[in-house]
C-alpha cells in the first residue's frame, strides 16, 4: 500500500518556479500530537503559575496576619500582666484597709482578708506567644476584680457610716473652762445632802460662747425654773446633750447644727450659784458621763 502525503506548494511572487514539499501523514500526526502535548502542558503550566501567585499572595497575607496576631496577643499578654499587678495592689491596699478598720485581725494579714470568689491563678500562664488567651483565666481576673470592688465598696460604706457615727458623737468640750463638778454622786450645794449629778458643771466666765458638741438637731429651747435657759440637740443614735444655765441661746428648735457652732453663751440663769455651764449627754433617755466621749484635751 503506497504511503500517503501531504504536499505543500511554495511559490515565491518574485519567480515563477515553484517548490514542493511532500509531508508523511505520519509526521503530520507527530506533529499535530506534539504541538497539542505541548499546548496542554503550556496551558497546566499557566494555571500551575497563576495558582502559585494567588497562594504566594495568600502566604504573604497570611505571614501579615500571624504577625498581627502575635502583636495582639503580645498586647494583650502585656494587659493581662498589668491587670495583674492591679489588681495585686488593690488586693494589698484592702487588706492594710481592712486591718486599719478593724475588719480583720493583723494575724490574718497574708491571707486574702474581706476578698471573696475567684480562684487563685498563675497570670503568667494566661498567655503565650502563638497561644490562644485562656477563657478561664480571663474569668478568674474578672472575679477577683469584681470582688475588690465589692470589698472597696463596702469599705466605703463602713467608713462613710463611721464618719457620720463620729461627726454626731459629743466628742468636743462645749465651753472653755474648769470642770467645778463631776458626773456622778456628790453634795448637793443646795441641801447639804448626798446627790446624783447628772452632768458636767464647767465654771468659765460669763457670756464665754458655749458650742455644740456634735451635728444634730435643735430638740428644744426654752427657760426652766431649774435648768434656766437652756438648749438640747438630738444627734440621733439615741443620743441628745443639753447645756444649761445660758445666758441667752442663739439657736431655735428644729435647726440643723454642726459641731463647734455656737449655741449660747455662758450665765447663772435657773438654779446656778455662779455662771458656769451644765452640760449632759444622754443616751436613749438616760445620762451619761460626758467624760467618756470627749476626746480632745
Amino acid at each position: 500500500m503506497a504511503k500517503k502525503f501531504i504536499s505543500v506548494v511554495i511559490v515565491p511572487n518574485w519567480k515563477t518556479n515553484f517548490k514542493t514539499i511532500n509531508i508523511s501523514q505520519k509526521a503530520v500526526r507527530l506533529v499535530l500530537g506534539a504541538g497539542l502535548t505541548f499546548a496542554v502542558i503550556f496551558v497546566f503550566f499557566l494555571i500551575d503559575y497563576f495558582s502559585m501567585t494567588v497562594t504566594k499572595a495568600k502566604y504573604k497575607d497570611l505571614l501579615k496576619e500571624t504577625a498581627a496576631q502575635k502583636e495582639t496577643l503580645a498586647t494583650y499578654e502585656n494587659t493581662i500582666a498589668q491587670m495583674k499587678e492591679t489588681i495585686s495592689n488593690f488586693e494589698n491596699y484592702a487588706r492594710k484597709i481592712n486591718i486599719l478598720a478593724g475588719i480583720q485581725s493583723p494575724e490574718n494579714i497574708g491571707g486574702e482578708p474581706g476578698l471573696g470568689g475567684g480562684e487563685k491563678t498563675d497570670l503568667s500562664l494566661v498567655t503565650r506567644a502563638n497561644k490562644e488567651v485562656s477563657p478561664g483565666a480571663i474569668q478568674s481576673i474578672k472575679q477577683r476584680a469584681e470582688s475588690v470592688e465589692k470589698n472597696l465598696t463596702y469599705m466605703y460604706q463602713f467608713f462613710e457610716n463611721q464618719s457620720t457615727t463620729l461627726a454626731t458623737t459629743p466628742t468636743i468640750w462645749p465651753t472653755v473652762g474648769w470642770v467645778s463638778s463631776s458626773f456622778g454622786s456628790r453634795i448637793d450645794p443646795y441641801t447639804g445632802r448626798n446627790a446624783f449629778h447628772s452632768g458636767l458643771d464647767i465654771a468659765t466666765n460669763l457670756n464665754n460662747p458655749v458650742v455644740a458638741t456634735a451635728n444634730g438637731v435643735v430638740a428644744q429651747v426654752g427657760f426652766d425654773k431649774y435648768k434656766g435657759n437652756f438648749v438640747c440637740i438630738s444627734h440621733g443614735n439615741g443620743l441628745t446633750t443639753e447645756y444649761w444655765h445660758l445666758q441667752k441661746y442663739t439657736v431655735k428648735s428644729g435647726q440643723k447644727i454642726n459641731r463647734g457652732q455656737v449655741v449660747g453663751y455662758v450665765g447663772q440663769t435657773g438654779k446656778a450659784l455662779g455662771p458656769h455651764l451644765h452640760y449632759e449627754v444622754h443616751l436613749n433617755g438616760k445620762p451619761i458621763n460626758p467624760i467618756d466621749y470627749i476626746i480632745e484635751e
